[in-house]
């Protein structure tokens, strides 16, 4: 049989469950009592913390008739409480992360997170320690005066409890794993359910998710012809790039254009020129057949040659005229 106390308590909880539009669902364990009174001052004004059991927060879900706040029960784990606020439910989440603080881990604690002991020189010295290290399946190995890790590993995965043995050897390490402060499982607010793993993103990794699906966005619109305000300006760039690209190859002038046709006529007209260029002819000193050479101007060789040939004739008569009169005279 149900007592009093225990149906005025779940009474109360369904009270608040439908005067807050934002429930959250905690897990209490390892939480000192020092470190709760200073969040519950924090959180004053903007959020309530009620401890409550297991099973009644389950029957008060179930009974509040609030939409999909029954998932919240499937999340409930540890030592469970509920985080009760009208304050948004990530500015809620930011606020107490900004609380927590790094701890060391103790034997019967629950990973927050993946644990990983990276690669890399430790402080522990050649010993002992190398042997626990293989304990827990850590590579690891001497180098100089100091025992070094090979490679990252995992020694505790979200959710599992710390041994013993991998708390003590963490704290050698000097790791501290543990987060003191609340730890916020999921919340709830108008039917939707947000898991810690969303709740706690950083306001910085949405910028960059948005500007990234934007620039994705950017480009599909470019690659397959969409025209917006946003890339109008690239589309007439290319435009006029293949307008221009047209126009030089079927030599059309414009303005545009006119200069690198110029420029292009101009190479081919001086490349023409060296092509048909004829040399000037040398100068040919004394007769070139005694010279061995044979005059560069065919039609003045010719000239030379008849010239020669008409010296060589008055020379003929000469001698003949010179002749007779001399046969007329011993006559």
């Amino acid at each position: 049989m149900v007592s009093k106390k225990k149906i005025q308590e779940l009474k109360e909880v369904k009270e608040l469950l439908k005067k807050h539009p934002v429930i959250g669902i905690l897990d209490m364990h390892g939480l000192p009592a020092r470190q709760l009174h200073s969040i519950r001052n924090m959180l004053r004004g903007e959020a309530t913390i009620r401890m409550v059991k297991k099973r009644l927060i389950s029957l008060a879900f179930k009974e509040s008739g609030l939409d999909g706040i029954e998932k919240l029960s499937e999340m409930i784990r540890g030592e469970p409480a509920l985080l009760l606020s009208n304050t948004n439910p990530f500015r809620l989440a930011r606020k107490i992360d900004s609380a927590k603080s790094k701890a060391f881990a103790k034997a019967g604690d629950i990973a927050p997170h993946d644990i990983i002991v990276k690669a890399g020189p430790t402080p522990l010295p050649p010993g002992p320690a190398i042997g626990e290290l293989q304990r827990l399946k850590i590579p690891a190995g001497v180098e100089g005066d100091k025992i070094a890790v090979k490679q990252d590993t995992i020694v505790a995965k979200e959710g599992e409890e710390i041994s013993p043995e991998l708390a003590g050897l963490l704290a050698k390490l000097g790791i501290e794993p543990m987060e003191i402060g609340l730890n916020l499982i999921a919340a709830w607010e108008n039917g939707i359910i947000y898991n810690k793993d969303i709740l706690f993103v950083p306001p910085e990794k949405y910028i960059e998710d948005l500007k990234a699906a934007h620039a994705r966005a950017f480009r599909l619109a470019f690659s397959i012809g969409y025209y917006t305000k946003e890339n109008i300006t690239l589309f007439l760039q290319k435009a006029h790039r293949e307008a221009v690209a047209l126009a030089l190859d079927r030599e059309i002038p414009t303005k545009y254009t006119i200069k690198q046709l110029l420029a292009k006529a101009n190479a081919e007209k001086n490349a023409l020129k060296s092509k048909l260029q004829i040399k000037e002819p040398e100068t040919v000193s004394g007769d070139s057949k005694e010279s061995g050479q044979e005059p560069e101007n065919p039609e003045e060789g010719k000239n030379n040659q008849e010239t020669g040939n008409q010296e060589e004739q008055k020379t003929e008569t000469s001698e003949e005229t010179g002749s007779s009169s001399q046969e007329e005279k011993k006559e």
